[in-house]
């Protein structure tokens, strides 16, 4: 019996990238990504382990080396849509998110479940993490092209950030592949 149930949405790639791992925040464009269980080789956010961030310090001490589940920042290009006039702004790019993939078709994204499954038409399967929540590195790359603009982007992007993610099974995704949605089949938790 399956544990995922393959949903109707699909997410389009409209947009991808990488943020180099000697670099700041801001990605760069690219045509597609060759995926590894590393994630992206050079990258920001490779590896199959991290040190521990300010983001889990309540399980684990800053520094501490866990698995890696965040390889991957995936933005949706509805939510970005609504950042951008929350802001005041035409368009949000997401190469000053740090982005490594904006996706289209797929509704209410930065909620889809944790542990959901994206897979691409070779196979390559990323697995959903949690929300990625807003911070202030961003804005400060939003503000070099928009100045004064950057101290928008936290509260605008709230509950609109995108999700982290990992690389289940390697492969490559390009520019107009798309990527289903499944998600895990089970009730939501109620104590």
């Amino acid at each position: 019996m399956p544990v995922f149930l393959k949903t109707q949405y699909k997410g389009e790639v409209v947009w991808a990238g990488s943020t180099p791992a000697d670099a700041g925040v801001s990605s760069e464009a690219l045509n597609g990504l060759d995926l590894s269980f590393e994630g992206l080789k050079a990258e920001r956010h490779a590896g199959e382990n991290r040190a521990s961030c300010i983001r889990v310090v309540n399980i684990h001490p800053e520094g501490t080396e866990i698995r890696n589940t965040r390889q991957l920042t995936i933005l949706s290009e509805e939510e970005l849509a609504l950042i951008a006039a929350d802001m005041g702004l035409a368009r949000v790019d997401p190469a000053s998110l740090g982005a490594n993939l904006v996706l289209r078709g797929i509704p209410d994204f930065t909620y889809v479940p944790p542990s959901s499954r994206l897979q691409g038409p070779d196979g390559v399967t990323l697995t959903v993490d949690i929300e990625n929540r807003p911070c202030i590195f961003p804005g400060r790359e939003i503000d070099k092209a928009h100045a004064g603009f950057g101290p928008k982007f936290k509260p605008a992007a709230k509950t609109r950030r995108g999700i982290t993610a990992w690389v289940e099974r390697p492969g490559a995704l390009k520019l107009g592949d798309h990527l289903a949605l499944f998600i895990p089949d089970q009730r939501a938790w109620a104590p």
